[in-house]
């Protein structure tokens, strides 16, 4: 397990918002005095890899570009993504490009657009996400700023299908993503069974002992995003003894 940083930007800004609540009134959880840019180069200077910058709508372009240019290399990029201008973000120095709603159009995979995006960056700098939402029991994704249930489950048999077309694979658990709520188990654990690429769970963690927690159920095959409890995003858990925690856990 290793933790992976994020910029989420909201109209420009760094900020750390309850996904849910993107198409209603917003709940901000933080509004950053500093850009993009000082994100990148924290990250950089610790060495975190595998972090990602997210537009959380338009207007964002800017900010995320400044973010990718600071640490070349070091930050996926995803947020309003297509095959159209995902090579843009590439050039801007994206390492991977990461693709939700493109792919999951009006409810259901588009396997022709998968197909283009797989075609246009190649499967190798290609993250799909998985974000996802329980009904019934089962784990669906949901898309259109996690508003839209699609009929596309999270289980073996799909995870096993899409692994053929990316290198990793984005799961943000949206009913509690930006709560700190603590993770979501079950979902935790159902992944940690089913992926064989490497995976980047996020949603809920907001203690050293979550991260604990988290290594345990996933026996170490999952990857860890956390956000709002940062103290760098106005939290109260510490950035460095978390960055800490993962280099001892990857020594």
């Amino acid at each position: 397990m290793k933790f992976r940083p994020c910029i989420d930007l909201h109209d420009g800004k760094v900020k750390q918002i309850v996904g849910e609540t993107l198409n209603t009134e917003i709940i901000e959880n933080f509004v950053s005095e500093q850009d993009s840019a000082y994100y990148a180069e924290l990250f950089k200077k610790d060495e975190l890899t595998g972090g990602h910058v997210i537009m959380l709508g338009g207007g964002n372009e800017e900010a995320a570009v400044r973010a990718l240019r600071q640490y070349p290399g070091g930050l996926q990029i995803g947020g309003g993504l297509t095959a159209d201008n995902a090579a843009t973000y590439l050039e801007h120095g994206a390492s991977h490009i990461i693709v939700t709603s493109y792919i999951f159009k009006d409810g259901r995979l588009n396997e022709d657009h998968l197909a283009k995006i797989v075609a246009e960056v190649g499967k190798d700098r290609l993250v799909i996400d998985l974000s996802c939402k329980e009904k019934d029991g089962k784990w669906f994704v949901v898309t259109n700023q996690w508003k839209q249930f699609s009929d596309f489950e999270v289980n073996p048999d799909n995870v096993r299908y899409l692994e053929q077309y990316c290198v990793e694979f984005l799961v943000h658990a949206v009913d509690v993503e930006g709560k700190q709520s603590g993770i979501q188990q079950s979902l935790v654990r159902a992944l940690a069974d089913w992926v064989s690429i490497p995976t980047t769970y996020a949603g809920g963690a907001r203690s050293l002992a979550d991260m604990e927690q988290f290594d345990n159920l996933s026996g170490g095959r999952l990857d860890l995003t956390i956000g709002s409890a940062l103290d760098i995003f106005g939290g109260s858990l510490s950035y460095k003894e978390v960055v800490a925690y993962s280099k001892a856990k990857q020594a």
